[in-house]
């Protein structure tokens, strides 16, 4: 019966409303970032249905580490500590391990986790109900669920709040049997042979953006700059953590093709203090004369949600982590962003940056990114 997950049948697509439907009702569903083939997937199901069934399903077909999704205000009233002392945007929030207190004998079965689930999202429950280490590993979602930050955790709980439900999943990345991550492209024989819709975060961010937005214009200022001469700044409010992003934006732009934009998130030390390090020193810069050489486009300034910013990135690197702490940003964290962009009536970009990226989170907004505009190192 396993077998059916690597026989290459044709998946299907539900759009968000079909999948929020099938939380609303209890179903099991797979969770992919876009259409594409090559991506990988999660088992998801609502945390209020995570019956020793699902949970066991979960191990048996999807093979993953099975998690927990919560919000962080659950994790908060729970006492939840993270794993990582560092935790970098883009990276998976995931919390220590958790068991429920009592009802559970060694913690590992599917019966033990499904208690513990229950345990965790039950509101009356407390920190004293929960004990760690155990065998359930929660993952602390973003507030602002995929219009934030693309992943698999803010997609759950996005889902199971949308249905009316306890605002927390169960999610496990599916593996094939030979312990290699399956692809969208494999994974067609797995949802026909039990009936199990698939569903993306892409068209969970488009549905969502039908409803919600994140940012909120507050001023606007004409510059100019050593770095590309005139521009305009606009400042933009991210409503969920309060902190401010900055549109620098050169040249009348032609929303008809490609605009060329920098994604990026601001470090004292590089962006503020002029750090002579390779691949990271002034950024920004390369990227405001690259536009003025163009004549138009847009550079994103990102605020790293981190309030002891520099002291992280000073932690980070004595102890050997060279990217942490908010000095790097993926695309699942190009949210808000995005959403900047769209209040611009940008919807066509050349990204200027010097490494590949995951495109889920700006495809999901609607942005198609047709070309990349390496910075050349200096």
């Amino acid at each position: 019966m396993v077998e059916t997950m690597v026989r290459p049948v044709e998946t299907s697509i539900a759009s968000a409303e079909e999948i929020i439907d099938d939380a609303r009702n209890g179903r099991m569903f797979i969770l992919a970032d876009d259409a594409s083939p090559e991506n990988g997937a999660h088992l998801v199901i609502p945390a209020q249905m995570g019956t020793p069934a699902a949970v066991n399903f979960m191990a048996r077909y999807g093979r993953g580490l099975v998690c927990l999704a919560l919000t962080r205000r659950r994790s908060v009233e729970l006492g939840l500590d993270m794993q990582a002392r560092e935790v970098r945007d883009d990276d998976n929030a995931y919390a220590v391990s958790i068991e429920a207190a009592t009802g559970v004998s060694t913690g590992i079965s599917a019966a033990d986790r499904a208690r513990t689930i229950a345990v965790a999202i039950d509101g009356n429950a407390t920190a004293d109900d929960i004990v760690t280490p155990g065998h359930m590993f929660p993952v602390i979602a973003r507030d602002g669920g995929v219009l934030v930050r693309a992943g698999a955790a803010e997609a759950a709980v996005d889902i199971a709040r949308l249905a009316g439900l306890n605002p927390s999943g169960v999610i496990c990345a599916i593996m094939r049997e030979d312990g290699n991550l399956a692809t969208l492209e494999c994974l067609g024989g797995l949802a026909a042979e039990h009936d199990l819709r698939v569903g993306t975060i892409s068209d969970l961010i488009a549905y969502r953006r039908r409803y919600d937005h994140l940012v909120k214009r507050r001023a606007e200022l004409d510059f100019v700059s050593q770095w590309g001469g005139e521009w305009k700044a606009i400042t933009f409010q991210n409503t969920v953590n309060n902190t401010e992003a900055i549109a620098l934006i050169k040249g009348p732009i032609d929303t008809s093709g490609p605009v060329h934009v920098r994604m990026h998130v601001q470090t004292p030390f590089a962006d503020v203090l002029g750090e002579l390090r390779e691949g990271h020193s002034s950024m920004i810069q390369r990227a405001m004369t690259r536009i003025g050489e163009v004549g138009s486009g847009v550079v994103v300034l990102l605020s790293s949600p981190a309030p002891d910013l520099a002291s992280r990135v000073i932690e980070a690197r004595q102890t050997g982590r060279e990217d942490s702490a908010g000095r790097r940003v993926e695309l699942r964290e190009y949210g808000i962003g995005a959403q900047i962009l769209n209040d611009l009536g940008i919807t066509r970009i050349t990204l200027l940056t010097n490494r590949s990226h995951n495109l889920v989170a700006l495809a999901g907004h609607g942005i198609a990114i047709e070309g990349e505009d390496p910075l050349p190192l200096s």
